[in-house]
């Protein structure tokens, strides 16, 4: 009976099957072509990936004297100097307990129903808890520089505060590129010109080596600092543009409707045209977000070590030399998780605030 009630299931599967795979005899072997090909390369990879992989070995001639596959027991070996990198080693658990609070926040975060004032307050407390676990200088922790932070952790603090500082700074730039105040106008429009123009890397050159030649003498700005916020510009001049075209999607009637209400200019764009501004333009948003997260990898020209610089650092160690392709896989499987999960959210929260506007 069980069998019989599954086939009507079953029927509308084999049916797109048919017309999509098999319809005709091109079709059928183009169909048949591929999914050789798919067992080939997934086959393959599968055996270099598990099957054949060696996952205790004490060096690199021994992985590959045990089997064809892959070197996991690099990974066992290096993964704490991969995510931690040259962070005092019996330290780590401070950078480790500060990027599980920093994704716990971003998590919270996710939930609509939790986007209320006292989230801001928990954001607060969990980044200064966050940058005390990693600066340390207090009782009962040693203080550790700026210049030791590598790995996930700086990875995840240059994303996450440039996220959170850039766009409210793209808000204001859009506004005033928009603005008919003629003077502020043009100022915003320079700017947003200038930045999206500028590659991201001359952003942080100038950030880390012409920066410190304009400030007065004895006076200086922490590296990772300066890579901060030239990176949270570079973002915000980004994001700059999709509010904008945000702005300009939502009908004149949105603005002439809270005209009619007697709002004022900060009230109208806060509660009546920024929230549909900004639902608009959520996959523009998240794409920048998204590159503004793998863009940190470029901080390693002003040496600094994100987790792509500490995965080719622990390649130096003579007796794992030359296992580039498991270092790498390590690290994509992070960034992949990452990125995948923040553009499966921003899918999500498109149709969860266009429920209404459905037809």
């Amino acid at each position: 009976m069980a069998a019989i009630t599954a086939l009507p299931k079953l029927r509308p599967a084999l049916a797109w099957t048919r017309i999509n795979l098999f319809s005709s005899v091109t079709n059928t072997l183009t169909t048949l072509i591929v999914l050789y090909v798919l067992y080939r390369l997934v086959g393959g990879l599968l055996d270099w990936l598990v099957i054949d992989a060696v996952w205790d070995a004490p060096n690199m001639r021994a992985c590959h004297a045990a089997g064809s596959g892959a070197c996991w027991a690099f990974i066992r070996e290096k993964w704490r100097f991969i995510l931690f990198g040259r962070y005092p080693f019996e330290e780590q658990w401070r950078p480790a307990l500060a990027t599980i609070l920093l994704f716990a926040l971003t998590g919270l975060s996710f939930v609509p129903n939790l986007w209320r004032r006292e989230l801001v307050y928990v954001w607060i407390a969990g980044v200064v808890v966050s940058l005390v676990l990693m600066f340390g200088g207090v009782p009962g922790l040693a203080r550790v520089p700026t210049d030791l932070w590598s790995g996930l952790p700086l990875t995840l603090i240059l994303a996450l505060f440039s996220m959170i500082l850039g766009f409210p700074l793209a808000v204001l730039l859009a506004l005033g590129r928009r603005s008919n105040l003629l003077v502020i106008r043009l100022i915003c429009t320079a700017a947003i010109e200038f930045m999206r123009g500028v590659p991201l890397i001359s952003m942080l050159y100038t950030a880390s080596l012409m920066l410190p030649i304009f400030l007065p003498p004895g006076v200086t700005v922490d590296k990772t600092l300066r890579a901060l916020i030239g990176i949270t510009l570079f973002l915000a001049a980004y994001q700059a543009e999709d509010v904008r075209g945000g702005l300009q999607a939502i009908a004149r009637g949105q603005y002439e409707a809270a005209d009619a209400l007697g709002l004022g200019y900060w009230l109208k764009m806060r509660k009546v045209i920024l929230p549909q501004a900004i639902t608009v333009v959520i996959p523009p948003l998240v794409s920048n977000l998204i590159g503004n997260f793998k863009n940190t990898s470029l901080v390693s020209i002003i040496s600094l070590y994100d987790l792509l610089e500490d995965a080719k650092q622990s390649l130096v160690d003579p007796n794992w030399r030359g296992l580039t392709a498991e270092a790498y896989v390590f690290v994509c499987v992070i960034y992949f998780a990452v990125c995948y999960s923040m553009s499966q959210y921003s899918q999500w929260l498109e149709r969860r605030l266009n429920r209404g506007k459905r037809r």
